[in-house]
């Protein structure tokens, strides 16, 4: 079964970027269904991203980062309100670490380890 993790660095502060909320969703035929979800501890990450009783299957994901709402909580003018990131789990074994790098005017993701 895979699992998936999250961890979100402010570059612009060189330190983790804790209090942001996130929403874990996976493609459905209708659209998207939230599976998971937190806000970001001290360390930037949240520990239990899934949902009691879900579990990643094959698919595609989203996940979306409320980036205003830790801005607005350092007093910092952002221009990203919402970061979505879209990925797609093709082997059910698999970790999929999806890292945030964040800035008041930019971001960027890759597939961590």
């Amino acid at each position: 079964m895979s699992t998936i993790s999250t961890h979100i660095l402010d570059t612009s502060r060189g330190c983790p970027a804790e209090g942001v909320p996130l929403i874990l969703e996976a493609r459905t035929h209708g659209g998207w269904r939230a599976i998971g979800g937190g806000t970001t501890n001290a360390d930037g990450r949240v520990v239990d991203l899934l949902n009691e009783g879900e579990s990643l299957l094959l698919g595609m994901y989203r996940m979306s980062f409320e980036t205003a709402v830790y801005f607005e909580e350092q007093a910092v003018k952002s221009f990203y309100p919402v970061v979505r990131v879209v990925f797609e789990v093709d082997d059910a074994d698999s970790h999929y670490h999806v890292p945030l790098l964040l800035s008041p005017f930019g971001y960027s993701t890759y597939r961590g380890s």
